[in-house]
C-alpha cells in the first residue's frame, strides 16, 4: 500500500483507465435497463434521500444565462434590468421632482421690509428737493414750490447767483454751511454709494448733490488761477429789522420782492476752505463724469492758495453782522485739516497732506486739547470729521513715515472722542429720555447729535473693515457694537423713541411737527401773491402749516425733553440745511439695505501709491 492512500486501493492511474473503459463499454452494450430494479431501489430511499438525489433531470443542469449584445459589450439580462430599473427608479424620484420644480413659473422673493431708518431717508432727502433756489428741474416733486431767486447776484456778479440751497425757514441762501452740508452729503456717498443703490435713492442723491456744487462753483471765479475775492451770502436780515428782507418779510421765495443783497470778503480763509473740501469730496462722487469731476478740482485747487494766503487769514463772517447774528465762524484751522485732507484724496497731490499734517496745523486748533466742545462734530468745527477723515487713511492705506506721527495722533484723538460720546464715560449730559446734550446750552440739540451719530457709526464701520473689533477708552476694550449702538440710539430718539413719541422728521411716523418754522411751508399754495408782511397771518396762527416740508428735521426738544410746535419758537421748530445733511448720513450709515461695510477704496482712486514702483528690467545688451 502507498502511504500516501490511507483508504487502500490501487494509485495507477493506468488501472483506473481500463476499468472506467472496460465500465463504459459494458453499459453501451445492455440494450434494455432493468427498469424494475431501479424502481425497487428507489422505493428503498427515504424521503430525504429522494430529495437529494432524485430531483428531476432538469434541477441537475446549470440554467444558461440569458445575455443582450449592447454593440461593445454583452450584459446579462438580468443585470441589464437591474441596470435600467435602478435608473428608472431614481428619475421618478430626483430628476421628475426638479423638472417639474424648473418648469414651474418662477415668483420673486419678497425682499424683508424696509427699516426705519430707510424710510427716514427717503423722506429725507425730499426737504433738499423742498430747499432749491433757482429755476427748478421739472422731475421736482414738491408741488408748492416754484421757481425763484432768479436774479440772485444780478447784475452785479458775472453770471449771477442764481440756485443753490435755502438754509432754513427763512429765503437767506448761507455758503459757508451749505458747503459744509455738500461736503457731508458727499462723505456719506463715498462710504455707502451701495446703500443709496439698495434703497433706490443713489441718482436723486447725485441729483441733491449736484445742485449744491454747480452753485457753489459760482461763488468765486472758477476759470481764474488767482482769487481776490469770494461771494459768502446772498439775502439776509437782522431779527430786530424792520426794513424789507428776508428776516422782517415772511413771504414764499417765488414772492420775494425786496431786494436781496450779495456779500463778498476777500479774507474768508474758512469759507474758501470749506467750499474746496465740498468741491474735492464732490469730485470723488462724480468719477464717472470726468469733465464735471475735473471742473470741480479745479474750483477746488484754485481756492487753495486763496485760503492758505495769509494776508486773507481772517474768518468770512469778521465785520458782516447778518452772518454773525446766524453763522459766525469761530476758527479756521479746523477747516484747513478738513481741506487738506479731502484735497489730497481727490487730486493724490501731497502738498495738501503735508499741510494737514503739518504740526502747527493741529495745534492751532487745538485739536489734542480733548475739550468736550471741540468733540461736537458741526458747520462750525471740522475737528472730529477731519481727525476721522485722515484716521482712515491710517487704517486702510497706512503711509508710514513722515506722516505717521501725526496720523497716529488723529487716531487716538478720534477714539478718545468715541469714548466721551459713550455714556459711562459722563462727558455730555443727556435727557431723562437719553437725548445727548452736545449743543452744550446752544439751541437746535438734533443737529449736533445727527453729526456725531454719523461719525460714530462710520469710525465702526471703519474698524469693522479692517478685523479690529474695537478700541480703548483708557485701559477698558470696548467693542465696535456699542458705537452703532450709541448712534441708533440717538437716531431713534429722533424718529420717536422719545417721551413724546414724537418724530422729529416732518412727514414721519403719526406724529410730528405740523407748525414748522419755514416761510414756504406756511403760506397756501393757491397761487396768490401775498407782500411782505400779508404772510405774518400764516406765521402766527396756530393751525398746522398748509404745505408739510417733507423730510425737514426740526431743531427739537429742550433739556427736560420738552418740545412746543410753535412757529415762533424758532430755535425748536425750524430745520436747517446742515442739520439734515447729518440726518441723512447717519441713516445711511445706520440702515440694514445693502452690504453693512463700507467702500474702502473709491476714496483712494487718486492717491498715487505710497512706494516706489519696481522699475523695469533693463533691456537686453546687444553687442
Amino acid at each position: 500500500m502507498h502511504p500516501g492512500n490511507v483508504w487502500g486501493g490501487s494509485l495507477d492511474a493506468v488501472d483506473s483507465d481500463r476499468i472506467a473503459a472496460e465500465e463504459e463499454e459494458r453499459l453501451r452494450n445492455t440494450t434494455e435497463w432493468d427498469r424494475g430494479a431501479i424502481h425497487s431501489q428507489r422505493s428503498e430511499l427515504d424521503e430525504t434521500q429522494q430529495g437529494w438525489l432524485l430531483a428531476p433531470q432538469d434541477s441537475w443542469r446549470k440554467k444558461k444565462k440569458k445575455y443582450v449584445n449592447l454593440g461593445c459589450v454583452s450584459v446579462s439580462q438580468t443585470a441589464c434590468m437591474w441596470t435600467v430599473g435602478t435608473i428608472a427608479v431614481l428619475f421618478l424620484v430626483v430628476a421628475l421632482p426638479i423638472i417639474i420644480v424648473k418648469s414651474l413659473p418662477r415668483h420673486k422673493s419678497t425682499p424683508p421690509p424696509p427699516d426705519n431708518y430707510t424710510l427716514a431717508l427717503h423722506k429725507a432727502l425730499q426737504f433738499f428737493d423742498a430747499q432749491k433756489s433757482g429755476k427748478l428741474p421739472k422731475k421736482n416733486k414738491v408741488s408748492w414750490r416754484g421757481d425763484s431767486g432768479l436774479r440772485d447776484g444780478k447784475p452785479d456778479v458775472v453770471g449771477g447767483l442764481v440756485g443753490g440751497y435755502y438754509d432754513g425757514g427763512s429765503n437767506i441762501k448761507f455758503h459757508f454751511p451749505m458747503a459744509f452740508s455738500m461736503t457731508m452729503l458727499s462723505w456719506s456717498l463715498i462710504e455707502y454709494s451701495h446703500k443709496y443703490k439698495a434703497i433706490d435713492e443713489y441718482d436723486h442723491m447725485r441729483d441733491v448733490l449736484k445742485w449744491g456744487t454747480d452753485y457753489l462753483l459760482l461763488t468765486f471765479n472758477n476759470s481764474a488761477t488767482r482769487l481776490d475775492h469770494i461771494y459768502t451770502q446772498v439775502g439776509g436780515g437782522l431779527r430786530d429789522s424792520e426794513s424789507p428782507d428776508d428776516i422782517y418779510c415772511w413771504q414764499k421765495p417765488e414772492d420775494m420782492s425786496y431786494d436781496r443783497p450779495v456779500l463778498s470778503s476777500t479774507s474768508a480763509a474758512d469759507l474758501g476752505a470749506e467750499v474746496a473740501a465740498a468741491l474735492s469730496a464732490a469730485s470723488i462722487v462724480f468719477t464717472d463724469k470726468p469733465d464735471y469731476a475735473k471742473k470741480l478740482k479745479k474750483g477746488a485747487e484754485t481756492l487753495y492758495p486763496f485760503f492758505r494766503s495769509k494776508s486773507r487769514r481772517k474768518r468770512y463772517s469778521d465785520g458782516q453782522p447778518t452772518a454773525q447774528a446766524f453763522y459766525n465762524s469761530t476758527s479756521m484751522f479746523d477747516e484747513f485739516m478738513w481741506a487738506g485732507a479731502w484735497l489730497y484724496y481727490a487730486t493724490g497731490n501731497k502738498t495738501y497732506i503735508q499741510m494737514a499734517t503739518t504740526p502747527s496745523v493741529p495745534q492751532t486748533a487745538k485739536a489734542f486739547a480733548n475739550r468736550p466742545e471741540l468733540m461736537v462734530p458741526s458747520w462750525n468745527n471740522k475737528l472730529p470729521g477731519a481727525m476721522l477723515l485722515m484716521t482712515r487713511y491710517r487704517l486702510f492705506l497706512n503711509p508710514g513715515f513722515p506722516y505717521e506721527n501725526m496720523l497716529n495722533r488723529y487716531h487716538n484723538a478720534t477714539g478718545i472722542s468715541m469714548c466721551a460720546y459713550l455714556k459711562q464715560y459722563n462727558v455730555f449730559n443727556r435727557t431723562s429720555g437719553g437725548l445727548m446734550q452736545l449743543n452744550m446750552g446752544k439751541p437746535r440739540p438734533l443737529e449736533y447729535v445727527a453729526h456725531a451719530s454719523f461719525l460714530a457709526s462710520l469710525f465702526a464701520d471703519y474698524l469693522n473693515s479692517t478685523g479690529v473689533p474695537g478700541w480703548y477708552c483708557g485701559p477698558t476694550f470696548v467693542e465696535n457694537h456699542v458705537l452703532k449702538d450709541f448712534a441708533q440710539s440717538q437716531i431713534d430718539y429722533i424718529l420717536g423713541d422719545n417721551p413724546l413719541k414724537m418724530s422729529y422728521v416732518v412727514g414721519f411716523g403719526k406724529k410730528f411737527p405740523r407748525r414748522v418754522h419755514h416761510r414756504g411751508a406756511t403760506i397756501p399754495n393757491d397761487k396768490k401773491r401775498r407782500s411782505c408782511r400779508e404772510g405774518l397771518k400764516y406765521r402766527d396762527t396756530k393751525n398746522p402749516n398748509p404745505n408739510n416740508i417733507t423730510g425737514a428735521m426740526v431743531g427739537g426738544p429742550n433739556r427736560f425733553d420738552e418740545f412746543h410746535d410753535l412757529r415762533n419758537n424758532y430755535n425748536a421748530s425750524e430745520p436747517t440745511l446742515s442739520g439734515n445733511a447729518g440726518l441723512v448720513a447717519a441713516l445711511i450709515s445706520l440702515t440694514s439695505s445693502g452690504r453693512q461695510l463700507i467702500d474702502k477704496n473709491t476714496m483712494f482712486n487718486s492717491v498715487p501709491p505710497l512706494y516706489t514702483p519696481t522699475p523695469p528690467p533693463p533691456k537686453a545688451w546687444k553687442p
